[in-house]
């Protein structure tokens, strides 16, 4: 397994520079660090007191991978779950916080374990997660992939500003699909014309 830097290495290629999309819920955002986590953060990289978009500007890539590394990793617990769980869920509380393990809890239930969908890994969702893994070894990647990734259609139907995330303007997969399926063996991946279907009622 690839170690917890070499993870965050590749979210923040995956994220890519700075981005003020006024349909993204995140604002100013630079290498998958957004100006509401820098303020949580006190991140203030220019010392005038206040922090604003310059600031977001200033991030490095050494700035976003020690950020996620120890707020979006250490910090949530990630690091105790499955290893096969690991990548995935970090790159999805990268993209979409806590929201990240409520997927996580959601499916552990479907699976038969007594988890509370609060979005906090705690030592029972730990527990539940390494007993759905050893029961599943070698789908629960997968299935945890396939949930997310119904996630950001759930989230797409329900506001079309984010559709855009979703499907490219020539109809193909978008970038959060992608994303989710970079972390979902090939064999569930969606063929174009199975996205298309799913996508059809977007107009």
């Amino acid at each position: 397994m690839p170690s917890v830097r070499d993870i965050a290495r590749e979210i923040v290629a995956r994220e890519g520079g700075f981005v003020n999309d006024s349909d993204d819920p995140g604002g100013a955002t630079k290498f998958g660090v957004t100006i509401h986590t820098m303020r949580r953060l006190g991140l203030d990289l220019d010392g005038d007191g206040v922090v604003s978009v310059a600031d977001v500007r200033r991030l490095t890539r050494a700035d976003a991978e020690r950020i996620f590394i120890e707020h979006y990793y250490t910090r949530t617990g990630i690091a105790d779950l499955p290893e096969p769980l690991r990548a995935s869920v970090f790159d999805m509380y990268v993209n979409a916080g806590a929201n990240a393990v409520r997927i996580l809890q959601r499916l552990l239930r479907q699976m038969g374990q007594d988890v509370t969908v609060d979005g906090v890994i705690g030592p029972r969702t730990a527990a539940a997660a390494h007993a759905a893994a050893r029961a599943a070894p070698d789908h629960i990647a997968d299935a945890y992939g396939i949930a997310r990734r119904n996630y950001y259609f759930r989230l797409a139907d329900r506001r079309p500003a984010s559709r855009k995330y979703a499907r490219r303007r020539d109809g193909g997969k978008g970038g959060w699909i992608r994303r989710a399926e970079a972390f979902i063996s090939a064999r569930y991946h969606m063929t174009e014309a199975e996205f298309a279907e799913r996508v059809a009622t977007w107009g």
